[in-house]
């Protein structure tokens, strides 16, 4: 830990050098998903990382994975290109241990625990928040290493013409790509329409296995409608939905591609209840819907399931500088389909295809003394599986005259066990246990924030320890971890550049064996720099990662590997035509770098995508 401290500190030392000029930090922005109410992110001690469909469109990702790879305090090991699953490491905590909201509303698989990023279409989203930390005290389960919010499109214009956007591009890999999105206002009600499609013939997802191309083609869909009635009370209905196929490489004897449908349907109101009280109600309901088949196309299994969803939050403005917000949530989840091997008799389904989980929580946002801010949340959860669960959360932040700002937080959280973990039926080594308890962690990190003139910098480093680890089959509670790491960023303007560099120190440790997480790289730096000369953009991105261990399955018995480093450069460009029509072109990979964030499984070699943007 000493030496992550040290490395973190001589690479801020600059910034630090220039924090004497007594003007305050200037973090603008709103963040929502923090507190679950608008508040401003330099009020906050939770770190907080920001995609707005600008920066999507500005780095010319096509994928959630792609936006993701560099982020703040986030880790991804992908299986393969276009589609293929994702492993998402938020602060070096499981894949299972982050929420992900569309909307508001809750999505993921509930057998498996994890939400497919790779199958998420892009095009829809208009907004991303990633909250880091213990989130529980504000959401229940998963919330361990933080939350992940994702906003879709959303019309809303000043005039009551419509707002028309289209592209469409190719690259390598036989890919192909389109989009289109229409929006505006009527009076007092406004409207999205938007529907996607990529489509690309991909490369070979797994090394010394069927040397075929693995294909993977998605069409995405969001639609959303709003009205404000004359006393500013609202309501919209929205939606969002992802289907095609995806091809993949597996074992001789299982299957190697398959169909999936990804849904979200929601319905919000809102409205101020008294001059101080604004009252907020949800419904919504999540799908997660996936078919396997074998490679002549014969049918293998099916794992549907669904999560409903109903939020009602309270905001009450108990001054100008307190205020509470108490609110209720309720979530059940369903497996509705599960022809897991409907050839073997016997195992064919779950012990049990629902389960629901209630919640209460309430939260304190205060200013004290003009520059001290507190957010102090509780909740309590009762959940069919498993009983009562209570978590909390405290952070504090200080805005100094000198450009500085500390803070510090502490809380605790936890992750139900999934529907396979308790639940799944023998499969002749083992099976479900319906006894198990949650995993739980506790954590606290402290840190700095700062800005003079064109530069901001923020430094952070925090403790997570996470206990009752489920793992084995049958599985059972037995496992615990260490995980400890420093986060840091600095942006500038600097000549007409604007630059951002990241830093991610992690030493994620299994307590038992004193070895690294499985799949965690140790380091990471990316530097991402953009700038605009007249009608033309350039931009680059360059991301260096340390080395990772893995699981080598294919020896016997399985034995543990270490994945190298890597660095990968990414050239972008964007000729601005007109004010209506763009053209645009990326080089990813530029160095042809081959390496590996899963074992066994490829990454794109050097590739590019080109696409032409019409928007009026």
């Amino acid at each position: 830990m000493q030496k992550i401290i040290a490395t973190s500190l001589s690479v801020l030392i600059i910034p630090f050098s220039n924090v004497h000029a007594r003007q305050p930090v200037d973090l603008p922005g709103v963040i929502v998903t923090a507190t679950r109410t608008e508040t401003l992110k330099n009020e906050l001690a939770a770190g907080a990382t920001v995609y707005t469909r600008q920066d999507i469109d500005r780095l010319q990702v096509k994928t959630l994975p792609d936006l993701f790879k560099g982020t703040l305090g986030l880790d991804i090991a992908q299986s393969g290109g276009y589609g293929q699953t994702t492993d998402l490491f938020l602060r070096g905590t499981n894949p299972g241990h982050v929420l992900v909201l569309i909307d508001g509303i809750k999505v993921g698989s509930a057998t498996t625990g994890t939400t497919p990023y790779e199958l998420l279409p892009i095009d829809q989203i208009e907004r991303v928040e990633i909250i880091r930390g213990p989130q529980s005290s504000l959401y229940g389960s998963e919330a361990i290493g933080g939350v992940i919010q994702i906003f879709t499109r959303k019309g809303n214009h000043d005039d009551d013409k419509p707002h028309v956007s289209l592209q469409a591009g190719g690259g390598s890999y036989d890919t192909a790509h389109t989009a289109g999105t229409v929006s505006g206002k009527l009076g007092a009600n406004w409207y999205n329409l938007g529907v996607s499609h990529i489509d690309s013939q991909g490369f070979n997802a797994k090394r010394n296995s069927d040397p075929d191309r693995d294909g993977y083609e998605n069409t995405g869909m969001n639609a959303r409608v709003g009205h404000r009635f004359a006393n500013d009370a609202e309501i919209e209905a929205f939606f969002m939905r992802s289907q095609g196929t995806n091809e993949y490489d597996s074992y001789p004897g299982y299957g190697d591609n398959s169909a999936f449908v990804n849904q979200v349907v929601g319905l919000t109101g809102k409205m101020d209840v008294l001059e101080n009280w604004h009252s907020l109600l949800r419904l919504g309901r999540s799908s997660d819907d996936l078919d396997t088949f074998f490679p002549d196309g014969s049918f293998e299994n099916r794992y549907n399931t669904t999560r409903w969803n109903a939020s009602w939050l309270n905001q009450v403005q108990l001054s100008d500088a307190h205020q509470l917000t108490v609110g209720a949530d309720y979530r059940l989840d369903e497996v509705e389909n599960s022809d897991i091997v409907p050839y073997i008799a016997g195992f064919d389904t779950y012990a049990r295809h629902s389960r629901y989980d209630a919640g209460l929580f309430t939260e304190l946002h205060s200013r004290l003394f003009d520059r001290h801010f507190i957010n102090a949340s509780v909740r309590g959860d009762k959940n069919e599986a498993f009983g009562d669960y209570a978590t909390g959360n405290i952070g504090w932040r200080y805005n100094s005259a000198f450009g500085i700002s500390p803070f510090a937080s502490f809380g605790n959280a936890f992750k139900a066990p999934t529907f396979n973990e308790l639940y799944y039926p023998f499969d002749g080594y083992g099976h479900g246990n319906p006894n198990l308890k949650p995993e739980e962690s506790q954590s606290f990190e402290v840190g700095l924030a700062g800005g003079q003139g064109r530069w901001q910098w923020e430094l952070r480093a925090y403790h997570t320890d996470v206990e009752q680890l489920i793992s084995g089959w049958p599985p059972v509670n037995v496992d615990k971890a260490r995980i400890e790491g420093i986060e840091a960023q600095i942006t500038t303007d600097l000549l007409g550049w604007h630059q951002k560099l990241n830093l991610n120190l992690l030493d994620p440790v299994d307590v038992a064996t004193g070895l690294r997480l499985q799949r965690r790289s140790d380091k990471s730096l990316s530097f991402d720099v953009s700038r605009s000369f007249g009608q033309i953009d350039v931009g680059a991105n360059v991301l260096a990662q340390g080395d990772r261990p893995d699981i080598d399955y294919n020896t016997f018995p399985s034995s543990r590997v270490n994945l190298h480093g890597f660095v990968t450069v990414d050239l972008r460009t964007a000729w601005h035509i007109n004010k209506s029509w763009m053209l645009s072109g990326k080089l990813n990979n530029l160095l042809d770098e081959n390496y590996q964030t899963a074992n066994g499984y490829n990454t794109p070699d050097r590739n590019f995508f080109v696409s032409v943007h019409y928007n009026h």
